[in-house]
């Protein structure tokens, strides 16, 4: 089943599309407002985040940038009633995946929402976990404010620990996705590994990259709850 998130002020628009829906086999979860949307948003895990743009407290724009810089990856489909292109592009510059015009077909909605629903996000720049941020556009790791110098084979392994966050990656996954069809033996992916490993976790920081014996890796807050593995 699919799970999204609304975040609308229209009280009796929200109840109907909640009530479709959940017609339409759709999990659902509510917010008036744009900061309580944004912190279900970081709190939760959502297929689709439905968004409208004219929110009280913080507006969708906002919203929508914020979850990018913390490298949520979750599509974002903007609801407004602003149809200019100027209106458009700016949306879709903060973040945002699709945008759809009030009034609209619940059909329409329908349609794009499984279809975001089955993929992530494009929009996202950055990741982050605890105090590890990795800037996709410019492939620079910063931890504790201090720049780390990774091989391109270590700043891939990464990106998959962190997109994963906080599951882990199986040692099949990580070698089908970084060599593909001719992965190295096994000792090639400890080295990695190993090697990642002394450059983000440094005497002193909190280990963040943890070994799951006979699965595979993860990456994760020292006090963040034991996740079961994920393929």
């Amino acid at each position: 089943m699919l799970s999204a998130l609304l975040v609308e002020d229209d009280i009796d628009l929200a109840t109907a599309l909640i009530d479709y829906m959940s017609l339409e086999g759709i999990a659902c979860d509510f917010a008036a407002d744009g900061l309580v949307g944004y912190n279900l948003i970081v709190a939760n895990h959502y297929d689709v985040i439905i968004l409208d743009l004219n929110l009280p407290r913080i507006e969708g724009l906002v919203v929508c940038e914020r979850i990018r810089e913390l490298g949520i990856e979750t599509p974002v489909l903007m609801l407004t009633a602003r149809d200019t292109l100027d209106d458009k592009l700016q949306g879709f510059s903060h973040g945002a995946d699709d945008y759809l015009v009030k009034p609209f077909a619940m059909e329409e909605l329908m349609v794009r929402i499984r279809v975001l629903g089955k993929r992530r996000s494009g929009q996202i720049s950055k990741l982050r976990v605890a105090d590890l941020e990795l800037d996709l556009s410019l492939r620079q790791v910063i931890r504790s404010g201090q720049e780390i110098k990774l091989a391109p084979i270590s700043i891939k392994i990464l990106e998959l620990l962190m997109r994963a966050y906080p599951a882990g990656v199986s040692r099949d996954k990580i070698a089908q996705t970084i060599w593909g069809d001719e992965p190295p033996d096994s000792n090639s992916l400890k080295v990695h590994v190993f090697n990642l490993r002394k450059q983000i976790d440094r005497e002193g920081w909190q280990p963040l990259i943890h070994t799951l014996p006979g699965y595979g890796f993860s990456i994760k807050r020292q006090d963040h709850d034991e996740n079961t593995p994920q393929s």
